[in-house]
């Protein structure tokens, strides 16, 4: 490592409003004098003043050395202190030295490029699930530090964590809640690393299944309209009893859900015009119309033959997970409810409800987004007393939709440590942990969850990407993002779809706000799984984008991105930027591209390269219009350059989109 220049060490006096947001939400035996991210083997971030801050009795003074050089801060009336050292070129490992009414040592301290991990099950499948063992066999590398938030569901900002830093080693990678450190986090981190030969510090926070505006600060939230109820809900949450709680759903599910109002739960529910669903499978892949992009509220129903033996025995009825909220009556009684998405439901059937016969299950499932329903495996799903073989009860169910997300609503707010999916608590939780961490910037695997209401989050990932920036006072830092991967069944025709919708939303934030950049993973994914393995290329490629947009190296990042069209006659040119060396077809001939007219139907286009430009007709439109790329969830990607990435699935025209009112 090079050495030091000589450090320049300042002294930040805590303002009063930074100190009035500090308030009490921890008590103060919590809080430690030396923030826990300053721990042995941590990675400071280079060229830029890093601060450094604790706890201590209000008034005292405290001093911080490393180096040779050193500053003091005195303890503001809430305890807390800050300095701010360096800025220090790329180098160590040095030892800091902190004393107050204690005197804490961290040892073994690299400055170098600190990156945030952020989003959801993508971002948090770990290195072991994505079948790397050669790669974590060669995962030695000392001047990779690794750190991981624990998950956490916070009211209120939480200031401290469980938190330490660990060089990155095979022990260590395969550490974590989902068999180890983040996979895409890591090949991020290691390219950077080999390219800048610069130590890096990966923090990982990121739960699976969460959505964007739960990672999202109340002032970051507040210019938003859409989340002003909701900003209230959670306000109100926080001393909201349980039963009332449940009394508040109730009330909620009744007033904006017709299967509700008209008690599809009760045993004489006629389900003539019910849709058969194979279960357990999410109804998006089941096949069932109607069903392919839903998000909202379905009704489930099956029954059950039980022997005589059953009856006067509870039995336990076994769903496996549900997605997301789920409310589950046995012959028109309530047996349970959950509202994680991730959780395998049991439920046990009271005695007292158990007919000889023929019994009644009715599941009532809210989606959020993302997938939907029943989700599990086969063997997950029985019934039975206990000591004795369970029925399964996989196989045929009757389905039936009751109400769109767009129609529903927001459901009151319960603020506990089983939902995640509330306005502000991973930002209360997760985040704000590591606030004013000195971080160079953010990838971001995030937005599954949140297609259902494309639309709204052009407007709510810019509005988290400014407000993590705010706080943690590192200027316009990067955020580099992953466009989701390819996922579902492909749709046969041309058309409207959530997940394209929300791509495009991550298009134009990258395109829209500085030093942000897009990765693609839509020509990497798995029809059959959402969590696709292939996450050495997912960090590959947000390496690329740093490397561009933040680093300013001449590299090319994106793949071909949609620039401008010209109507020819019966013909429409396309022009690209990010042409990478030039345009390829992967295949024989380009099939990703659809054509429409002043109707709006869209139809398959023939599709052709000219030079840097692809021109695209279709016989059975005359006066075409408008064209759309890779414009599903699982489209066909063949349109490529010649750096090999993937172009940007795109449309050239302004119609309204399907998310539009989702809220």
């Amino acid at each position: 490592m090079t050495a030091f220049r000589t450090p320049l060490l300042t002294l930040l006096a805590l303002a009063a409003p930074l100190a009035a947001r500090l308030g009490a939400v921890e008590h103060e035996h919590d809080r430690p004098f030396l923030h826990p991210l300053f721990s042995d083997h941590t990675v400071l971030q280079r060229d830029m003043p890093v601060p450094v801050w604790g706890w201590a009795a209000p008034g005292s003074v405290v001093t911080v050395a490393m180096n040779g050089a050193q500053g003091t801060a005195t303890a503001a009336a809430d305890g807390r202190w800050t300095v701010k050292i360096g800025p220090f070129p790329a180098g160590g490992p040095y030892t800091m030295t902190v004393t107050g009414a204690v005197t804490v040592t961290v040892n073994d301290i690299l400055m170098g490029d600190v990156w945030i991990c952020s989003g959801q099950s993508n971002m948090e499948m770990g290195i072991g699930a994505c079948n790397y063992d050669d790669e974590i066999k060669a995962a030695e590398h000392p001047d990779i530090r690794l750190l991981t938030v624990p998950r956490k569901v916070a009211k209120e900002p939480t200031y401290t964590a469980d938190l330490a830093w660990l060089p990155c080693h095979p022990d260590t990678v395969t550490k974590g809640l989902w068999s180890g450190f983040s996979a895409a986090g890591y090949f991020f981190g290691r390219e950077l690393n080999r390219e800048l030969k610069v130590p890096i510090g990966l923090i990982h926070t990121s739960w699976g299944g969460t959505i964007a505006e739960a990672w999202t600060s109340a002032e970051g939230l507040t210019g938003m309209p859409d989340f002003a109820d909701r900003l209230a809900q959670v306000v109100a949450a926080r001393s909201v009893p349980e039963d009332e709680y449940a009394n508040q759903l109730a009330t909620w599910y009744k007033a904006n859900d017709p299967g509700t109002g008209a008690n599809w739960e009760k045993p004489a529910t006629d389900v003539k015009d019910w849709k058969d669903i194979a279960v357990p499978k999410p109804w998006e892949q089941s096949g069932v119309p109607g069903f392919e992009t839903f998000d909202g509220v379905a009704w489930y129903r099956r029954e059950f033959d039980a022997p005589a033996d059953w009856v006067g025995k509870d039995l336990a009825l076994n769903l496996g997970p549900i997605d997301d909220l789920d409310t589950t009556w046995v012959n028109g009684q309530p047996v349970g409810s959950a509202e994680r998405y991730d959780i395998a439901r049991t439920y046990t059937i009271p005695a007292k409800l158990v007919r000889k016969g023929r019994n009644s299950i009715a599941v009532r499932v809210l989606d959020t987004g993302g997938l939907g329903g029943i989700w599990g495996k086969p063997e997950q799903l029985s019934v039975g007393p206990a000591g004795v073989p369970p029925l399964p009860l996989a196989g045929t169910w009757k389905i039936k939709d009751s109400s769109t997300l767009a129609k529903l609503g927001a459901p009151p707010s319960r603020i506990d440590s089983s939902n995640p999916n509330v306005v502000t608590v991973l930002s209360n939780g997760m985040l704000e942990p590591i606030v004013p961490y000195a971080v160079k910037g953010a990838i971001w695997y995030q937005g599954e969850s949140n297609a259902g209401r494309a639309w709204q989050y052009r407007t709510l990932l810019p509005a988290m990407i400014t407000d993590w920036r705010t706080r943690f006072g590192c200027g316009d830092f990067g955020f580099h993002i992953v466009s989701l991967a390819g996922f579902m069944k492909s749709a046969p025709q041309p058309g409207d779809n959530d997940w394209a919708e929300l791509r495009e939303a991550q298009a134009l934030t990258a395109k829209q706000l500085k030093n942000c950049g897009l990765a693609l993973a839509i020509d990497i994914g798995n029809a059959d799984d959402i969590h696709p393995k292939d996450k050495r290329e997912v960090g590959r490629r947000l390496a690329l984008s740093a490397l561009a947009n933040t680093y300013h190296q001449t590299v090319e990042w994106s793949g071909p991105w949609y620039a401008k069209m010209a109507v020819e006659g019966a013909k429409i040119r396309l022009h690209f930027d990010h042409l990478g060396g030039g345009l390829v077809a992967k295949g024989d001939k380009l099939t990703g591209f659809a054509i429409a007219g002043a109707d709006h139907v869209f139809t398959w286009a023939d599709a052709q390269i000219d030079g840097d430009t692809v021109v695209v007709s279709a016989a059975a439109v005359a006066a075409p219009e408008a064209v759309r790329y890779a414009w599903d969830a699982n489209p066909v990607c063949d349109l490529f350059n010649k750096a090999g990435l993937p172009a940007v699935p795109f449309r050239t025209d302004d119609y309204p989109a399907r998310t539009r009112d989702a809220k």
